[in-house]
């Protein structure tokens, strides 16, 4: 992560499981820093939309090329504090998150060329530094060297009801949230399994438990470790 410039701070690698609390905590610690905030669940959903808008069969997905997945113009726009993503023309933020898309993105992290689409695109956000950026394999593969990595882990059964919540279910049953915590679980299983970058806590990382923990609590517990790595 060398850079002939000098770099505009460190760069904080945030892992963890699905609806732990990554981006939401990332973008809050990004904004308390003055540094940027890189999702890069996102880039991974956005793709996922293009691909199930493009009627290309499930069953053929594994097959795609780099140059078949540029053919989707997928892209994320870089803008103040984070991105923005597009399909063509067409701007996509608020659709990258509907349960289809949720359903489908572990399968598409899954590709090969997905990850040759997008890690190279990855690193060079973070090249200058001063970068928050979350997923489920920053820690261990995207940024490797990131002076400050962080773990968070969550119940399931508290995991569901964030994701319910953030799906705009206030209300939800304790059936509901059973069924969603198991949902999560297959998630987890799929994410931790899979042979391309699959989810791991890196040997370094720091992990934050965020069950019951309130929100700003664990943004400052990340910006404290934030401020000493950096030195100041």
């Amino acid at each position: 992560m060398s850079s002939t410039s000098p770099r505009a701070g460190i760069v904080i690698a945030i892992d963890g499981p699905a609806a732990s609390g990554k981006s939401s905590t990332a973008r809050a610690v990004a904004a308390a820093l003055g540094y940027r905030h890189l999702d890069s669940g996102a880039f991974y959903r956005a793709l996922t939309l293009a691909l199930l808008r493009s009627g290309i069969p499930e069953q053929e997905w594994d097959s795609l090329t780099a140059s078949d997945l540029a053919q989707l113009q997928v892209a994320g726009v870089a803008e103040a504090g984070g991105y923005l993503f597009r399909i063509g023309s067409e701007e996509v933020t608020g659709e990258i998150r509907s349960p289809a898309v949720s359903a489908s993105v572990s399968r598409v992290a899954a590709i090969p060329a997905v990850r040759d689409w997008l890690l190279g695109t990855l690193r060079a956000a973070g090249a200058k530094g001063g970068l928050v950026a979350d997923g489920r394999d920053i820690g261990t593969v995207v940024f490797p060297d990131a002076e400050l990595k962080v773990f968070l882990v969550c119940a399931p059964q508290e995991r569901a009801l964030r994701r319910l919540r953030e799906q705009g279910d206030a209300s939800a049953s304790v059936e509901d949230i059973r069924a969603e915590a198991e949902r999560l679980r297959t998630r987890d299983h799929l994410d931790s399994s899979r042979e391309v970058a699959p989810l791991l806590r890196a040997a370094d990382a720091i992990t934050l438990d965020t069950t019951g923990l309130a929100f700003n609590s664990q943004v400052d517990a990340i910006l404290r470790l934030a401020r000493t790595r950096a030195g100041g």
